[in-house]
């Protein structure tokens, strides 16, 4: 037998995702140090895509197993983030123009 689960307020869940959106166009627009603007971001995204994962594709009223399925890729994402972090300090090194050595006259 079926679970029956309460009708969800799909209205509520959309004008939550317009709210979030013109508060993602703000962060961009507003001074913002380039660290926070990106962490804002990323966390604004993940709120969005969890509303529409949890609501429209119904994966609040899913089994708890197929809720580790879905959250297995973004667990291997931030490892693998937090894994190259390092890389990412990391100084380019640049060759020097170095002239070319030609005869000289004496």
């Amino acid at each position: 037998m079926a679970e029956h689960h309460r009708e969800v307020n799909y209205y509520g869940i959309w004008m939550w995702l317009a709210i979030l959106t013109v508060l993602e166009i703000l962060v961009v627009v507003l001074p913002f140090g380039q660290l926070a603007t990106g962490i804002l971001l990323v966390a604004m995204a993940l709120t969005k895509a969890a509303l529409v994962a949890l609501y429209f594709m119904h994966l609040k009223f899913e089994t708890r197993t197929l809720g580790v399925i879905v959250l297995t890729p973004l667990i291997i994402c931030v490892f693998l983030v937090f894994m190259l972090l390092p890389d990412l300090g990391g100084v380019a090194h640049k060759t020097a123009n170095v002239p070319k050595q030609g005869k000289t006259s004496h």
